[in-house]
């Protein structure tokens, strides 16, 4: 557990949040395997969590004609899906492996743990999260923009990073 907890103290999202709170969470939270060609979750699933990627690489995905579409690639450190404990919608695209991976899975249930162990840790990485979803709101809306305006797309590497 030592290991998740500097990989998550190294991300924005979990910044600010105590060592025990942490542990707290994690304690809740699961580890999760995909091989290569498995997928965390497709396109239109039902969304209750976020992962945080230990190790492998992944592909963000979209369906788009009877075709994916690559949005994005994910590397140790990156975490994605965490909308879905916001909005709890479906999933707007698909995660796809590229390589064997390990991810911590991080639900609402365990997020609610976290509230009943302190309610201004959960507050704050709530808080983390909402600044992250914007960081990442924003920058798809200069994408948007760009293509809008017909200019070539710029690089998305630092969609998803949490930097």
């Amino acid at each position: 557990m030592h290991a998740q907890i500097e990989l998550l103290q190294r991300m924005p999202i979990f910044g600010g949040i105590r060592e025990d709170s942490l542990r707290a969470l994690l304690d809740h939270a699961r580890s999760v395997t995909q091989p290569t060609g498995g997928y965390f979750f497709e396109e239109n699933d039902p969304a209750d969590s976020m992962f945080v990627l230990e190790t492998g690489r992944a592909s963000v995905v979209k369906s788009w004609r009877r075709r994916e579409v690559v949005l994005h690639r994910l590397t140790d450190g990156d975490c994605f899906g965490e909308m879905a404990l916001m909005d709890f919608c479906p999933r707007s695209a698909s995660v796809r492996c590229d390589a064997d991976c390990l991810a911590i899975e991080i639900g609402a249930a365990d997020l609610l743990h976290l509230f009943e162990y302190d309610v201004e840790q959960f507050a704050l990485l709530q808080m983390n999260i909402g600044r992250e979803v914007c960081r990442r709101l924003r920058v798809t809306d200069e994408a948007l923009f760009r293509a809008t305006m017909g200019e070539a797309p710029v690089a998305s590497d630092t969609l998803f990073r949490s930097g």
